[in-house]
């Protein structure tokens, strides 16, 4: 079972909706089966950060809750995520840098586990992070 996760999937197994109870238990079920056959599910950065948006935007998820919610989801045997380098660093720059929002962490990231030593932005507040750069 080589599975990769979708954005509407990860949302449902962090989010108990209302609305939508048998896709809850159908993603519940997914982890159970990833967890009993020994294979992760994939998390792939970009699934990632659209789970960010749907939670803080739709869901009114705070900061810190998203925050818990993606460690508690790194420290699970069934689910793997694309870099789990570039995620722990994302959400320790979360923590760090208050005013920085999550896709500027994760891209911050990425860069540095990518091999670069700027991040150039036009964002004030994430060129605060660690290698961040405004460009003028």
């Amino acid at each position: 079972m080589s599975v990769a996760i979708d954005t509407n999937v990860m949302v449902r197994i962090l989010i108990q909706d209302p609305s939508a109870p048998d896709q809850c238990a159908a993603a519940h079920r997914l982890v159970a089966e990833a967890t009993a056959a020994g294979e992760p599910l994939l998390v792939i950065l970009c699934a990632l950060l659209d789970t960010e948006c749907v939670l803080r935007c739709r869901h009114k998820v705070n900061r810190k809750a998203m925050a818990s919610a993606f460690i508690s989801m790194l420290e699970t045997p069934s689910i793997e995520f694309e870099h789990d380098a570039t995620v722990e660093e994302a959400l320790y720059l979360l923590d760090q840098f208050p005013s920085a929002d999550f896709a500027d962490c994760l891209l911050a990231a990425r860069a540095t586990h990518l091999g670069r030593s700027r991040f150039v932005t036009f964002d004030a507040a994430a060129a605060r992070l660690p290698r961040g750069e405004l460009l003028q």
